[in-house]
């Protein structure tokens, strides 16, 4: 029964430590390995491997990275960068811009689509207004995490929540209960961001220039699967309020968006290829370490000898708060989710842990206690 435990903490090890010897590894490699080594070892057979893939994530996934490469080889990304930001006259206002604008459209092209084609926007602007890409690179990566909270498409944890949580409407349930503390948050990073970096910050006015489009048919196809995502969140959402029973998955959404881009551009064997296969991977391979691990019964048997109730509001919040550091959140959804059901049946600018945690720590707090206002106490 350890074995499986075992495998998981070497894993969660690693992925800290990302280095053996002179070797460098990367998260999806050492994910990898893990999945592996639980077929390796026997604690998990074939047959159950390749049941516990959820491949409506990773469909979802691949539609909305097509979609994401789409945009950014056409230069109709930079395009749209450029409208987003040419109001922002000065660091504060592209500061806002960026956490706004980011975390809204995290909320329909998930956080993992906009880290990855927002990192360069974000340098871009940089170089452009000569600033440090540090604090941008922060409020990019703390508006996509944030902003896409309000959305069951905004971040695969949100999706195997909305997929498997059995929630009627999902984009109606999320929308009620997160889009107030989602706004507050964001006011409360922009707050932190200019206190820790108000060296960063200045009157200077800022002075724009529009990209141009590189590949117009490969942006106009991106534009319109921008349109259609939209489109059809907002006939699920119609659908789920008028009570119809017609309605279609999450998944459709994403591989709706991506057919335009697959079907109708000559590029799309090289767009195909552009996308980054190994987020996929390390999803197949970290659903099968995780139910590993839920097979092995280890963490049900603490549950049970210690008498508590896991499925209450405060629980929930704090085992995700604290396990999420050490697990992360997406493999710590993976193995929360069933037990919960069951007791209810491009950059080379890097940003330090220390600088990390130094804004990150005090916005997890503040965040986790607006939560706690909207989700427990109201």
């Amino acid at each position: 029964m350890l074995l499986s435990i075992a495998v998981l903490a070497i894993v969660f090890i690693l992925i800290a430590v990302r280095q053996i010897g002179s070797v460098k590894l990367q998260i999806w490699q050492i994910m990898l390995g893990g999945a592996i080594a639980v077929l390796l070892l026997g604690q998990i057979s074939p047959e159950n491997a390749i049941k516990s893939i959820n491949l409506d994530v990773l469909l979802f996934l691949f539609g909305m990275f097509v979609v994401g490469q789409a945009l950014e080889e056409s230069g109709y990304l930079s395009h749209l960068s450029y409208k987003m930001f040419r109001r922002a006259k000065t660091i504060d206002h592209l500061i806002i811009f960026i956490l706004f604008g980011m975390g809204t459209a995290s909320a329909f092209l998930m956080n993992d689509t906009l880290a990855i084609i927002g990192t360069p926007v974000v340098l871009l602007l940089a170089k452009k207004h000569k600033m440090h890409p540090q604090v941008l690179l922060l409020a990019l990566a703390f508006a996509v995490t944030i902003g896409s909270v309000m959305s069951p498409i905004g971040n695969p944890q949100n999706l195997l929540i909305a997929l498997n949580g059995k929630i009627g409407n999902p984009f109606t349930t999320f929308f009620v209960h997160l889009l107030i503390p989602t706004i507050i948050n964001l006011i409360l990073c922009f707050a932190l961001l200019k206190y820790f970096y108000k060296e960063h910050f200045h009157d200077n006015n800022l002075s724009h220039s529009q990209e141009p489009i590189k590949d117009r048919n490969l942006a106009a196809l991106s534009k319109f699967s921008l349109v259609l995502i939209f489109f059809l969140v907002a006939v699920k959402i119609a659908l789920a309020v008028s009570g119809s029973a017609f309605d279609f998955s999450l998944t459709y959404i994403a591989l709706l968006a991506a057919a335009p881009i697959l079907l109708l551009n000559k590029r799309r064997i090289s767009l195909a290829k552009n996308i980054d296969w190994h987020i996929l991977i390390f999803f197949a391979a970290m659903f099968v370490l995780m139910e590993s691990v839920w097979l092995s019964g280890f963490f049900q048997s603490i549950i049970g000898s210690l008498n508590i109730d896991i499925t209450s509001m405060p629980m929930i919040l704090a085992v995700s708060i604290v396990l999420s550091q050490f697990i992360s959140n997406v493999p710590l959804v993976a193995l929360y989710l069933p037990i919960i059901q069951n007791a209810e049946k491009k950059s080379r600018e890097t940003i330090s842990f220390v600088e990390f945690a130094k804004i990150g720590i005090p916005l997890t707090i503040l965040n986790v206690l607006v939560y706690w206002i909207f989700l427990v106490v109201l």
